[in-house]
């Protein structure tokens, strides 16, 4: 008994993950964005309606800006924002970004800010993640969740331009900061 104990204990770890991953392939107990991931897995990679091979890589950001109608631009993050934009063949994306000069919180505990410290921390980024869906000139998303739970569960459309390796993309109605009648505009560069 004592030359085998890895079988024993391989033999326990079925019986504890068999319950686990039989349930993984079953709908309705996987969270929304499992039955996504799950969808996407098996969708054929030449469907309608996929992300195009051009999208897919990662990303590095370039800027963010609200335009307003008389063409002056107000830049987000501040003049040199990064970020990290990672989509998948099958459509799943990642992105973040942030303001890249950005002053942490005095008490060295994000459970202890001030008012302030909190509204600086939600302004100067932006994070969410889920599905993406694209053809030649317009991508579709699916938030999951975001930095900002408004967002979440939400879907929506952007027109995009691809030149090179310069990617951008508008905004109809930015979330902050802007103005009626402001878009916003957002531009990634391809990592190499």
């Amino acid at each position: 008994m004592r030359r085998f104990p890895w079988f024993f204990a391989l033999g326990g770890l079925a019986l504890l993950l068999g319950p686990l991953l039989a349930s993984a392939t079953d709908s309705t107990t996987n969270s929304a964005f499992e039955q996504a991931v799950l969808r996407a897995d098996n969708a054929s990679d030449s469907a309608p309606g996929e992300v195009p091979a051009s999208l897919v890589g990662a990303w590095t950001l370039v800027r963010v800006d609200n335009v307003y109608p008389d063409g002056h631009r107000v830049a987000l993050y501040g003049p040199h924002p990064e970020g990290l934009w990672i989509i998948d063949a099958h459509g799943r994306y990642m992105m973040q970004m942030v303001r890249a000069q950005r002053t942490g919180f005095v008490a060295n505990d994000k459970s202890k800010g001030t008012p302030e410290e909190y509204r600086a921390a939600s302004l100067d980024s932006n994070a969410h993640y889920g599905q993406i869906r694209a053809d030649a000139t317009t991508f579709h998303t699916h938030i999951e969740h975001a930095s900002f739970p408004n967002w979440d569960g939400k879907s929506g459309g952007s027109a995009y331009t691809l030149k090179g390796d310069l990617l951008t993309y508008t905004v109809a109605k930015p979330s902050s900061g802007a103005e009626e009648g402001a878009h916003g505009e957002v531009e990634w560069q391809r990592l190499p």
